[in-house]
């Protein structure tokens, strides 16, 4: 009994999200964010978004952007498809033009 108590306290445990994965995020931001930023980030669609445009936004604002697009242009919301520490990892990653 106390076996299967062990097994149900378990299954009812939430999983860990999975760990940030810097090669998997610096990918998403060459492919996907470079579609309309440009493959260099230098701006396309969408604006360019380098270090040097961007390093008077606050990283809080970059990633609520990141998650939730901004209405009325091209830019797509992001949060069907990252978690906010994916957004707070690329917000991070374009304002200092590396990996965190």
């Amino acid at each position: 009994m106390a076996k299967l108590l062990s097994i149900l306290i378990l299954l009812a445990t939430p999983v860990l999200a999975d760990p940030i994965d810097p090669v998997a995020l610096e990918r998403f931001v060459i492919q996907d964010c470079g579609s309309c930023h440009g493959l260099t980030l230098k701006g396309g669609l969408g604006p360019d978004i380098r270090p040097q445009t961007i390093e008077h936004y606050d990283i809080d604002v970059l990633q609520d952007v990141i998650l939730d697009g901004v209405p009325g242009t091209p830019m797509p919301p992001w949060r069907p498809l990252l978690t906010e520490a994916e957004a707070a990892w690329i917000a991070e990653y374009l304002l200092k033009g590396e990996a965190p």
